[in-house]
């Protein structure tokens, strides 16, 4: 078994345990207990466990969520930079149907989408509100109930709605990634995002560096599972080997 799918069971078990061991580990890959703590030492470098005496810890980082406010005045010029850089992966074909994702982030790309002709598509009120402001055609808010920290659509029927569509690309927002998972805390965002992921034909992810190694309580996405992700320049260099390793885009802004 090659350190790569070692790896991934070994995260597959911590997820379901909490916690693993050197020695139990080494019993159900039969290999040395050296060469599962050098798979936990790197692990542990990557920022996706805690390394403990005779084995490791799920590492969790579940704060609270910032408000919009809160997040508006986070990082905005790496934010700009991130949205100045995804809007080149913008459809050439003006009739393309464009869905954004909730989040300051995927907020800073709508003026990027004026006079593109095709629908445009959004769960998030705040980012609805600045489309309007566009020279485009008719913007469609889809319907749900709308989370008080974030202003984004959420629940049953905003899952609804997004199954019954096919956006051409999709842009989306995350609180946490590694090179192997998008993350969001609340279950709820999560079932939007991972709709999102499966009904658009294209698939990008921007976020900044910042929220590179953490990981919240819901993974809606695997890396395998977009195509591209628009970061900064402190984008650790092994995440990056490890997304683009599952044939991810990584744009650097």
């Amino acid at each position: 078994m090659y350190a790569q799918e070692r790896q991934r069971q070994i995260l597959d078990a911590l997820e379901a345990s909490g916690r693993v061991t050197v020695s139990a580990l080494a019993d159900t890959f039969e290999v040395a207990t050296e060469t599962v703590r050098r798979d936990l030492d790197d692990l542990e470098q990557r920022g996706m466990l805690m390394r403990v005496h005779g084995g490791a810890l799920a590492r969790r980082t579940d704060a609270a969520e910032p408000d919009l406010d809160t997040r508006r005045t986070t990082n905005p010029q790496v934010k700009r930079r991130i949205a100045d850089a995804a809007r080149k992966l913008l459809p050439a074909d003006g009739d393309a149907s464009v869905l954004l994702d909730a989040g300051t982030t995927t907020l800073g790309l709508v003026p990027h989408l004026a006079g593109r002709r095709g629908p445009l598509l959004t769960h998030a009120l705040d980012v609805a509100q600045a489309m309007l402001t566009l020279d485009a055609p008719p913007v469609h808010l889809l319907p749900g109930r709308l989370r008080p920290g974030t202003g984004a659509g959420v629940g049953a029927d905003t899952v609804a709605a997004l199954e019954r569509l096919r956006p051409d690309i999709a842009f989306l927002g995350c609180n946490g990634f590694d090179g192997a998972e998008l993350f969001t805390p609340d279950p709820e965002e999560g079932a939007v995002k991972s709709t999102i992921v499966a009904r658009s034909g294209l698939r990008v992810v921007l976020a900044d560096s910042s929220k590179a190694q953490v990981h919240q309580l819901v993974a809606f996405a695997r890396a395998s599972e977009i195509d591209a992700l628009v970061s900064d320049d402190g984008l650790p260099a092994q995440i990056r080997r490890d997304l683009e390793d599952a044939d991810v885009q990584v744009v650097i802004a």
